[in-house]
């Protein structure tokens, strides 16, 4: 363990951790190998954030799947001393596309896709990429301009559209290219025809990681015993504590105050940690930043997300670790078989589907019942031809709201370069709403 830095508080309390989630936790867990004990405060009844593992009538399911994977190894040393040797599995990777009926191999494979898609539609994709080698798209500032001219607009079409605009809510114009050049980096048809031809030879491309470690119990285990690890080293882990204050002396943070069932508790603090939602810890804070910040935190947007666990006899499940579904005709996005990524997950004889659902805190689905969310399920797994809704043998609905920042142009703050939002980066100033730019601001380039 290495010594505190000078400047680190040298008594429990001056350090105060927002949110029990990766993070925090990670926080948490430094700070006490340091010999700082800190205080963690988590809004939620359970720490894990959208790392937890829910657990229903012995199924166990994650909010989403959760791969871990590092080159780091100060991060994989982490992980081992948390976990020991026979709590973290490795396991292979399978995931592939559901589109039109029929499987796709995830990466794309071309012999999979020609005989998927057809001799016709397969000629069409290839002189689609060829024609975007020659004639690229003009607009490459959102998320169908930049793939389709690395793929062609009908691959785009196939594989991209439908999925990201149910992930995301919103059309793929309306998607940062930035966004889709850090999810999809060093990957091009190419490259996928690389990687199909010559398996080994891509390791570069971080989305096509063969094999990855998983917890015993999900990634919830890995947090519930950082937990226990963190408060046996002189932490405390609070739960169901939201933050609702933090008070600034002198441009510092001196106290945290969370409100529960009426009631305010503070927490004095020389140092503050947070890994709440970025506009909620602006909106927090007192006496407040200036209008032009406040204004920007709540510009910020976030997709919601709801899990639908289904159980079903393992003869009804996929091999998979989860399925893309890139059908537009049904609402769900992603299906994880959880019995695929730990045995010990599920119960003999069954296995726990994840259809997980995209969606925005107080819309339609939302505030469905979650009895009817499960009839969704039932429906919508029959209408793509994967389980009968008789084969369904329980279902349970966890709903996690914030799960994800947006990356959506709606949801840039006010640019202090034009004034109508922040788009892409100028086309001008190539800065993000650069102030003082004069760039004309058009729909086309969004300045």
């Amino acid at each position: 363990m290495s010594a505190p830095q000078p400047d680190a508080p040298d008594a429990a309390g001056d350090v105060v951790i927002i949110g029990a989630g990766p993070a925090g936790l990670t926080a948490a867990y430094e700070l006490a190998a340091a010999g700082i004990a800190a205080t963690v405060l988590e809004a939620d009844g359970v720490v894990g954030g959208i790392s937890r593992t829910v657990e229903r009538e012995g199924w166990r399911f994650d909010i989403g799947g959760h791969r871990f994977f590092t080159k780091v190894p100060r991060v994989e040393r982490m992980w081992h001393d948390v976990l020991g040797p026979d709590e973290f599995l490795v396991r292979p990777r399978r995931s592939r596309i559901l589109y039109g009926g029929k499987f796709y191999d995830y990466p794309l494979r071309p012999a999979g896709a020609l005989r998927n898609l057809g001799v016709v539609e397969a000629a069409r994709c290839v002189l689609s990429y060829l024609w975007a080698q020659l004639r690229p798209p003009k607009d490459q500032s959102h998320l169908e301009g930049w793939v389709s001219a690395r793929f062609g607009t009908r691959l785009y079409q196939h594989f991209f559209k439908s999925y990201n605009e149910k992930v995301w809510g919103v059309p793929a114009t309306e998607i940062q290219a930035d966004w889709a050049a850090q999810r999809i980096r060093n990957l091009s048809l190419a490259g996928a025809v690389r990687n199909a031809l010559l398996p080994g030879r891509d390791g570069e491309i971080v989305s096509l990681i063969e094999r990855f470690r998983y917890p015993l119990l999900g990634p919830g285990m890995m947090w519930e015993r950082c937990s226990e690890l963190v408060q046996a080293a002189g932490c405390k882990v609070e739960l169901g504590r939201p933050v609702t204050r933090i008070r600034r002396e002198g441009g510092r943070a001196v106290r945290v105050e969370t409100t529960a069932d009426g009631a305010v508790t503070g927490y004095p603090a020389t140092h503050v940690v947070s890994s709440m939602p970025l506009g909620e810890l602006v909106r927090a804070m007192d006496p407040p930043p200036p209008p032009a910040v406040l204004a920007a935190a709540d510009a910020l947007g976030h997709r919601d997300f709801l899990t639908v666990a289904l159980v079903v006899p393992n003869e009804r499940a996929f091999p998979d670790n989860w399925i893309y579904v890139h059908s537009p005709e049904v609402r769900l996005g992603r299906i994880q078989n959880f019995g695929a990524w730990s045995e010990a997950m599920v119960r003999p004889g069954g296995t726990c589907l994840g259809l997980e659902y995209f969606v925005f805190e107080g819309d339609d689905l939302w505030e469905l019942p979650d009895a009817e969310l499960v009839e969704l399920g039932r429906r919508e797994l029959a209408a793509i031809g994967l389980v009968e809704p008789s084969d369904v043998q329980a279902g349970y609905v966890v709903r996690m709201p914030k799960a994800y920042p947006s990356t959506t142009r709606a949801s840039r703050p006010t640019s202090p370069c034009c004034g109508s939002g922040w788009p892409p980066r100028c086309p001008t100033c190539t800065r993000w709403g650069a102030t003082g730019c004069t760039a004309t601001t058009t729909r086309t380039t969004r300045c």
